[in-house]
């Protein structure tokens, strides 16, 4: 299991800990997360901004 962790970073040492510790419902959580956090990164200079501001 540590070999997952080593090789991916961060990330595989998150996944390593939710399948050792069987913590399965984090993950949707974390993936939401990063999808808003996407979003806002992606969208933080287009002419979109105003309109994603919106929905928070």
């Amino acid at each position: 299991m540590a070999g997952i962790g080593g090789k991916l970073g961060i990330f595989g040492e998150l996944l390593a800990f939710l399948m050792h510790r069987k913590k399965w419902w984090l993950a949707p959580i974390l993936i939401l997360l990063v999808l808003l956090s996407l979003l806002i990164v992606l969208t933080e200079g287009s002419a979109v901004a105003p309109f994603i501001y919106t929905l928070f």
